[in-house]
């Protein structure tokens, strides 16, 4: 065990923490005043029903004994023979307690990812029963085959450094499936739906950012090297989606906007995940710089034209970005950068890696797909029939109606 690792991967473990809270800020702010509350509490209740059932169960069948390169079992549960001497594999500097500690933080935020796709219209008590169902149908089967010794997607040889497949992907897909299921936002077609709060907005995407390094970097499991490289690859690629961004606003809008550059940044970040210390510094720039246009093409032409209303672009900024981000990690990967890495990818001519990017993406996509409807079903049946709240109750908005609270004192005509 080095003490140096255990104290890197404990603090990236609180700054993968911190990401939960600056995701409330940065989805409360694009909603309208009516629902701040909601559309925030939506995000971070995951610290309480994640952390729990990562305690109780979650780390055991995510990362506990291998079954079929799916799922583990309850060997762990409570935590039992979760050791703070012994790493989880052979190789690892640090003790198994902190491996569970930096993975329990993932599984907090990747749910909350999904809430900003249905933002103003789902039954706060109907959405915790999704999350949990969520969580332990989809969420720990991904991680178990990405990341667990022994997981199906790791044998085949895709990789995914910190939450390619695991976190945006699969969160990303999911709220796709679960904002067509629940329908449109009433007045979607007649309502002007103004941003109520842009600094909220934005500070939710810089604490994002802060919160980022720690989710790659401390995906290397060691303060070393390679901790470094994906720390550096981290900032290039957030910066040139910022970048890109803006750009794309200002040939589409003639202007280029705060709420798009924050956006831009965010989809950088996400594009970079899966490769950040798998690819080099140059490629990080290249994934930064198309991240953006993809996703905002998805978000400002492709949701308009198919009609769905994802209402926070959690699909079109995370789904997208995500698999973008696999994509690119196929192309660019080296093996001299992580010898972790199933070889180099197909910019430098092995299409191995590239295919098995693909089929994992591919995977993954089904497992979320399938997984989301199986909870959604359950939500359903759980929670008396009726996942969405009531057209009266949509007007009036979720914070009174759901929560009996107002973010801000009443004023007519901000809503």
């Amino acid at each position: 065990m080095d003490s140096g690792s255990i104290a890197f991967v404990i603090i990236c473990a609180a700054l993968v923490f911190f990401m939960t809270p600056g995701l409330s800020y940065f989805y409360g702010g694009l909603v309208r005043r009516k629902n701040a509350v909601n559309t925030m509490f939506a995000s971070v209740v995951t610290i309480a029903i994640g952390i729990v059932m990562w305690m109780l169960f979650g780390y055991s069948l995510a990362f506990g004994p291998d079954h079929g390169g799916v799922i583990g079992d309850f060997s762990w549960f409570g935590l039992s023979g979760v050791s703070k001497d012994a790493p989880y594999v052979e190789g690892q500097q640090i003790p198994n307690m902190v491996f569970c500690l930096f993975q329990m933080m993932f599984a907090v935020i990747t749910p909350a990812l999904i809430t900003g796709a249905i933002a103003g219209r789902m039954r706060f008590k109907s959405l915790v029963f999704f999350l949990i169902f969520w969580s332990i149908i989809v969420y720990y089967p991904m991680a178990h085959m990405v990341w667990a010794d022994g997981g199906f997607l790791a044998k085949i040889g895709s990789v995914d450094f910190a939450g390619g497949n695991v976190v945006h992907i699969s969160s990303g897909v999911s709220a796709l499936v679960l904002c067509i299921l629940l329908g449109k936002r009433y007045d979607l077609a007649r309502a002007n739906y103004k941003i109520h709060n842009i600094p909220f907005v934005a500070m939710g995407a810089f604490i994002l950012l802060f919160g980022w390094f720690g989710f790659n970097a401390g995906s290397a499991l060691a303060a070393d090297g390679l901790a470094a490289h994906a720390f550096v690859t981290t900032a290039v690629s957030a910066a040139a989606a910022m970048l890109s961004w803006m750009i794309c606003d200002v040939i589409v809008n003639k202007k280029p906007t705060f709420v798009g550059a924050s956006t831009g940044l965010v989809a950088g970040l996400v594009g970079i995940t899966p490769g950040a210390g798998f690819v080099p510094i140059w490629a990080a720039l290249i994934i930064g710089l198309t991240t953006s246009p993809i996703c905002y093409f998805m978000i400002s032409f492709v949701k308009k034209k198919l009609g769905y209303d994802d209402a926070l672009d959690a699909f079109g900024c995370h789904g997208i970005g995500g698999i973008w981000g696999g994509i690119c990690t196929g192309l660019f990967c080296e093996v001299s950068i992580n010898d972790i890495g199933q070889g180099n990818g197909l910019f430098y001519g092995d299409t191995k890696l590239f295919l098995m990017q693909l089929a994992s993406i591919g995977i993954t996509i089904v497992v979320s797909v399938v997984g989301t409807l199986i909870c959604y079903f359950l939500a359903k049946l759980v929670s008396g029939g009726r996942v969405r709240v009531t057209e009266q109750e949509e007007r009036v908005g979720l914070d009174r109606t759901e929560h009996g609270e107002a973010s801000y004192p009443s004023f007519n005509g901000l809503d």
